[in-house]
């Protein structure tokens, strides 16, 4: 494959024209379709941003668009692109292919197996040869070779790295170069910024003694990552690092209430251990780059059908490097609410700034403290931002206007005249706000129209459902019963005003690791289509409940819209043969597990607009999900029926 840029970007999986997501870490750029897999991957796979929604560094984004033009694609696919693979049956994933299982498989295959990758031939010593990689990668990095770099890390080279001639890390040697593409590189894969070389300097040492300020600045930008991007995503701000303001830690508005319990909390997290509390914290930050991506996600897929293969990623993906118990405390993160998380999160950040200042400690990539502390904190600058509380209209906007706000300091503005300064910040807070206000209205006009569609398909649906039921034999329930279709089963079907006010889980309907044999009959296509039309008539009364922002109605829906999943799921048997009917009953039932979570976040608290307007997104996603899965259960009895 050609190194040349490409005159028209496409998708590195599938080849997809004008790919909108990259994946970081790879240096390739990605498709909608098979974006929704790398999520799946987990950011240890796949760091994913989208190019023009998502927050970037301009040299990361810069680092790259210049993998991508440069051919790093083919590092993760160096034997398909030998003429011998299209005989052993390897190819490449195209637009056309399903997203489950085609391009799952390849994707996984690709990033998770490295199947593609060119392997170094075997050797007794593998830590000899991970060792003449990580030297080749400290000798590269002082040119602009970025798919060099790139190559070495992916067959195992270390980015932290400490050449024992030498006496420092490829990161080291990158800031004395003043490559600022090759450090970004290197931080992607861990290197340290703090790092010590032998003579106890840093690789910021190193890009200020060269003369490369912009570097070296933006080193201390990588080596506070962790805490800039939390306080970011609370408040919309980062610290004012060239000035010597390393945090800022926004102040929740009823933080002065603590429970006992939430006392409780903050005293365990103090009593951590710098290594614990070190992977809470980039635990933390893995959830918080999954919440805004999704929100991301959701803001700009075309939700206009009802079928969709690509959904939101509830939960950080496993990671197989962690332990067990590491990964299920990850997965519950997802179960805070906004307000639950931000408490967390602002603890992290104080708790960070009292362990920096207690001690220097040196800690992984995502720095939490930092560990060159020849800049002192500046304490003319504010340490507090303002986070509105759940009751304040529009949270986002608030932090922003009260970006300046001394009271942490017992001041007011009109103790002492107002700063030039301090005027403009304000003035800039309240455009962002304005902005920020403009851009809700047009998402809630946005999300309207997706109801209106939505409510359309769902007609569509029922429409067709009755089509099919009069396309129906008649009489054929009652021929087909003797000779193994099933009835419904559990006796008469409950009706919607006989639901109970807690649904049954709805995922004991499929029971994958029962004993028994597999299954191959199915149930008479009447009754499917009638549970189909119970299940549409609930999720129009749910999307009714979405338009006309009735909230506290969502609840109570997604309830029938369980019971109703149930009565459906029962009419199979508990082990299908059909693998399209296992797979549509996990997706109904899954989804109204999830669709019942997300209607809970809505009723047990009280959300700000900009949370509930996420919340409604998913719900929708869910609903699509439902209908979807719905659909293909009446598509298949029906076919197989018919035969």
């Amino acid at each position: 494959m050609s190194k040349r840029v490409r005159s028209r970007e496409v998708c590195a999986d599938c080849s997809a024209p004008e790919p909108r997501w990259a994946s970081v870490n790879r240096g390739v750029l990605i498709c909608d379709e098979c974006c929704s897999i790398h999520r799946g991957l987990g950011r240890h796979s796949s760091q994913v941003r989208h190019l023009t929604h998502s927050p970037w560094p301009s040299s990361q984004l810069q680092m790259v668009q210049t993998l991508y033009g440069n051919g790093a694609n083919s590092i993760w696919e160096h034997s398909l692109l030998d003429p011998s693979s299209s005989v052993s049956g390897k190819r490449k994933a195209n637009p056309q292919d399903r997203v489950h299982p085609n391009k799952t498989e390849f994707i996984k295959a690709k990033y998770q197996m490295l199947a593609y990758v060119h392997r170094m031939p075997c050797r007794e010593d593998d830590s000899v040869t991970a060792k003449d990689l990580s030297k080749q990668l400290h000798s590269s990095v002082r040119t602009g070779n970025l798919e060099t770099c790139l190559r070495l890390l992916s067959l195992g080279a270390q980015a932290n790295f400490f050449h024992p001639e030498k006496g420092n890390t490829p990161l080291h040697i990158a800031a004395k170069a003043g490559q600022m593409l090759q450090a970004e590189l290197l931080a992607v894969y861990g290197a340290d910024p703090g790092a010590l070389d032998s003579s106890g300097k840093t690789p910021i040492d190193y890009a200020r003694q060269a003369g490369h300020q912009e570097l070296a600045e933006r080193l201390v930008e990588i080596q506070y990552e962790l805490t800039d991007r939390l306080t970011f995503y609370l408040c919309g701000r980062r610290p004012d690092h060239r000035n010597g303001q390393h945090f800022i830690i926004p102040q929740m508005a009823d933080s002065l209430d603590l429970s006992e319990f939430a006392k409780a909390a903050k005293k365990k997290l103090q009593s951590l251990s710098n290594h614990q509390f070190e992977e809470l914290a980039m635990d933390v930050y893995d959830e918080v780059d999954r919440r805004e991506t999704d929100a991301v996600w959701l803001a700009t897929q075309n939700h206009s059908t009802l079928v969709t293969d690509t959904t939101v990623v509830p939960f950080l993906p496993v990671n197989p490097e962690y332990s067990s118990t590491r990964n299920q405390g990850r997965q519950k993160l997802a179960r805070f609410s906004a307000h639950e998380f931000a408490t967390l999160v602002i603890d992290i950040l104080t708790d960070a700034k009292r362990r920096q200042w207690g001690n220097s400690c040196e800690s992984p990539k995502g720095t939490i403290y930092s560990r060159h502390n020849s800049e002192s904190q500046d304490n003319d600058q504010p340490d507090y931002d303002s986070v509105a509380s759940d009751e304040d209209p529009v949270q986002e906007a608030t932090c922003g206007d009260s970006c300046n706000d001394r009271r942490t300091k017992s001041s007011d503005l009109s103790d002492g005249p107002i700063t030039v300064q301090e005027f403009m910040e304000v003035k800039s807070a309240l455009t962002a706000s304005e902005a920020k206000i403009q851009q809700l209205l047009k998402v809630n006009c946005h999300l309207s129209e997706e109801l209106r569609s939505m409510q359309s398909k769902l007609n569509s649906l029922q429409t067709e459902n009755t089509t099919l039921r009069w396309q129906t034999p008649s009489g054929q329930q009652h021929l087909q019963a003797p000779f193994g279709r099933h009835p419904p089963r559990g006796g008469r079907a409950l009706s919607i005003t006989e639901a109970p006010l807690s649904p049954p889980p709805v995922s004991d309907a499929v029971e994958p690791g029962e004993e028994g044999e597999e299954d191959a009959t199915l149930p008479c296509t009447e009754d499917v289509i009638c549970k189909t039309e119970q299940i549409t008539k609930n999720i129009q009364e749910l999307l009714r409940a979405a338009q006309e922002t009735k909230h506290e109605s969502f609840l109570p829906c997604s309830e029938k819209i369980c019971v109703a999943v149930k009565e459906m799921a029962a009419l199979f048997p508990k082990r299908p043969s059909s693998e399209t009917v296992r797979g549509s009953l996990c997706l109904l039932t899954s989804s109204a597990s999830r669709l019942h979570g997300e209607c809970q976040k809505a009723a047990e608290h009280n959300p700000c607009p900009s949370d509930i307007q996420l919340v409604t997104q998913q719900v929708i996603q869910c609903a699509y999900d439902i209908a979807k899965a719905a659909k293909q259960l009446v598509t298949v009895t029906t076919k197989e029926n018919n035969n």
